[in-house]
Formats: structure tokens, sequence, C-alpha cells
């Protein structure tokens, strides 16, 4: 196809609405618009331009829903790292100015993907996100406990101070009453996390074995099954390095 005929379009989304630019093969801006963040106003707008469509944004909040969306429409969807975009950061700010450097990255071939897959990993992915996001909560619950506890002079090296058979101990040691209940306010909260984390563990799991690229990663020394499940596929990784490390 003639390069005149490709189209890049750079989408700044927001909430209500979303910022387009779109560039012709030679890199002239043909097209600025702004329209509504809604499925159907977006492949609208999709079906009105001729031509081999490239299109990027930025990964955040809408990017999954919106890759969906738009990949079954256009040639190349691609989700970029926004912190690698340092075109962004020069010059004046605005949506529409920002959507235009992102077509002129994607047209120069300078953007850096971010993986999406595809839909039948979703699923995967999302039991994945929500394990290491309740993870890192408990993890840090875990750590205001210890706060709270050298904050009044008690040491709390190890991990006793978490396990429920010890806890009568560890709170006797507060002498303030105020203290005290937070305290056990943030053990109720560990309590609960755990019991998240043990479910949601389980259903990953679960979830992972009806995927073969899951189980080719278990014949790796060292990847168990939950590694496994939250490395999901090695089309994730641009190369065999990243993927080892």
């Amino acid at each position: 196809m003639s390069s005149n005929m490709k189209k890049y379009l750079g989408l700044d989304v927001h909430k209500d609405a979303a910022s387009i630019a779109v560039l012709n093969g030679v890199g002239r801006l043909v097209m600025e618009s702004i329209i509504e963040t809604k499925a159907a106003t977006l492949l609208e707008f999709l079906h009105g331009l001729r031509g081999e469509l490239h299109v990027t944004l930025e990964e955040g909040t809408w990017a999954a829903w919106l890759y969906d969306v738009l990949k079954p429409h256009v040639e190349e969807i691609v989700v970029c790292n926004p912190r690698r975009n340092a075109l962004l950061k020069e010059g004046s700010k605005s949506d529409k100015v920002d959507a235009r450097k992102l077509a002129e990255l994607l047209r120069a071939g300078l953007l850096r993907a971010v993986y999406h897959g595809e839909n039948g990993l979703r699923t995967l992915r999302e039991l994945a996100r929500s394990y290491l996001t309740i993870s890192k909560d408990q993890a840090r619950v875990m750590s205001r406990l210890k706060a709270l506890y050298r904050s009044w002079g008690i040491p709390c090296s190890g991990t006793q101070v978490y396990a429920p058979r010890h806890r009568d101990q560890w709170l006797s040691r507060i002498a303030q009453p105020g203290v005290r209940r937070r305290a056990e306010l943030f053990y109720q909260q560990l309590d609960g996390l755990l019991v998240v984390r043990h479910t949601v563990r389980g259903e990953l799991l679960t979830e992972s074995r009806k995927h073969q690229a899951v189980k080719i990663l278990r014949q790796i020394p060292l990847i168990g099954p939950l590694r496994a499940a939250l490395m999901q596929t090695p089309h994730r990784f641009r190369s065999k390095r990243q993927l080892w490390t």
C-alpha cells in the first residue's frame, strides 16, 4: 500500500473525551478532532477514514478496553509506555498537542509498546493483577503494623508479630488504648487480605492451567506454577534476555 494511503492516529484519552490527531504517510497533519470516549463514537470516526490505519495511545486506565475495541478495525494498534515518550515532555502541553506528538512518534517507529496480548488471556491477566495488587496491600499492612510497634519502642523483628496465636501477647505490650485499637484494626485488615489473597491465588492457578503457554513455561527450571501464571506468556517479553531476567 502507498505511504499516502497510510494514516497514523495518536489518541490522548480521558474520561469524557479523546483528542485525536491524524497524520498521512508523509507526516502531514490531515485531521484533528475531539470526540466522546465511547466505543461507538470512536469506531464511527475510524470508519470515516480511508486507508491503512495505525493507532497509538498511552498505557493507562482506558488502554485495555480501547485495545480490544479498536484492534479488529485497524492495521496496527500500539499501546505505548508513557514514561519513555520523551518527545511529549518537550514544548507546549495540551491534549491536542500530545495526540499529535503520539502520532509522530508512531510514524517514526519510536514508541515502546506495552504488551496487551490476545483476548484469551484477559481473565488470566486480570487475576494476576488482582493477586499482585492484594499482595502489595498485604505487605503494606504488615509494614504498618511493625512501624506502629517500633514507634512505641517495641522491637518486632521476624514474623511472629503477625501470627494469630501470639497477637494477644503483642497487643498487651501497647499501654495506650487508642494505639492498641489501631493495631487490632490492622490485624483485622491483614486477616481479610490473607483470605482474599488465598482465594485469588487459587483462581489464578486454576485459570492458568487452561493455557498452553503456561504449561510450557512450567518446563523451565525454577519456574513454579505461580510464577508461570504471573508470566502468562513469553510473548510479553521483547527478547530471550528479558525473559531470563
